[in-house]
């Protein structure tokens, strides 16, 4: 059972590559992947009615950054609900910030997983340029989009300067800005 942590800056391709690769497994081997996308579980749970839920909707309508708490409870949760242990796992869109990268070493070490993190790098022009063409709510406006590319130089680059350093992670840094196909074959030929 292999782990991999899917990490870059907004717009990079860490899902399209998720998806692509999480096919690669299931076809290599037959085993189940799972895939777990923070993303996706925020965005579902901003469309609650709790009141943790509307806390949350209020700070991505106002382009906010979730507290990490918040991340570490929705992530920490689908692992805990999802893993059987028998399987693949693809993390996508975690860690956002230093201690959650701290508390995500933890959990990778409860399960006895030593994941490879997949970095992929790419310039922020391209990111800019991925979001504004993807469309999604959270990438419409302009001061939204800076917000968030800003967010990764202060908060999610010292989280992947603790991973690239922390020994329970093999750190493989990946060109993203090249095509998906590209990106895909540089994957592949590093980490298998």
């Amino acid at each position: 059972m292999e782990t991999f942590i899917l990490i870059g800056r907004s717009g990079c391709g860490k899902g399209t590559q998720a998806e692509l690769l999480k096919k690669y497994l299931e076809d290599r081997d037959g085993k189940e992947v799972y895939h777990l996308e923070t993303g996706e579980a925020f965005r579902k749970f901003i469309k609650g009615n709790s009141f943790s839920s509307e806390l949350s909707r209020k700070i991505s309508e106002d382009g906010g950054l979730q507290p990490s708490f918040l991340a570490i409870h929705i992530w920490a949760e689908l692992l805990i609900k999802n893993l059987k242990g028998d399987e693949h796992l693809i993390v996508d869109g975690t860690p956002r910030y230093l201690n959650e990268a701290k508390v995500l070493t933890t959990a990778m070490n409860f399960y006895g997983r030593k994941p490879k993190v997949l970095y992929l790098d790419v310039p922020r022009e391209f990111s800019e340029a991925t979001m504004k063409k993807r469309g999604r709510a959270d990438d419409i406006e302009e001061a939204d989009v800076k917000k968030r590319l800003d967010w990764f130089d202060t908060d999610v680059i010292p989280a992947i300067e603790y991973m690239k350093n922390e020994k329970t992670y093999e750190f493989i840094e990946i060109k993203g800005d090249q095509s998906i196909e590209e990106v895909q074959k540089e994957i592949l030929a590093k980490i298998f």
